[in-house]
């Protein structure tokens, strides 16, 4: 299942007991609408051993400015609430699934 990322919950999803991994994007981003489909299948695939969520960066620009979003799409993985990996731009979905399985 995927979740809207958002200033308001991000702190709690962060801190769960499930690793997560959060997409940076944005509604006119070309490369973010390639990805956005992959990493939805993955949400699916994954469902209940990762929280995945979306991230839009222009209704989120503090989360976005605190981890030094430049470009996006930018996938950031977290595990015990820190960022342990991170993918910018397209990328193949078996690229972004090892990300993924990284974090079992």
């Amino acid at each position: 299942m995927e979740v809207t990322i958002t200033n308001e919950n991000f702190e709690n999803l962060k801190n769960g007991e499930l690793p997560m991994v959060v997409d940076f994007w944005a509604t006119w981003c070309g490369p973010c609408r390639m990805v956005g489909p992959v990493i939805s299948e993955l949400a699916n695939e994954y469902d209940g051993k990762i929280v995945v969520g979306k991230c839009d960066v222009e209704d989120n620009e503090d989360m976005a400015a605190e981890f030094g979003i430049r470009n996006i799409p930018t996938i950031l993985f977290f595990k015990g609430g820190q960022v342990v990996d991170k993918i910018v731009g397209a990328q193949s979905k078996a690229a972004i699934d090892e990300k993924f399985k990284s974090l079992l």
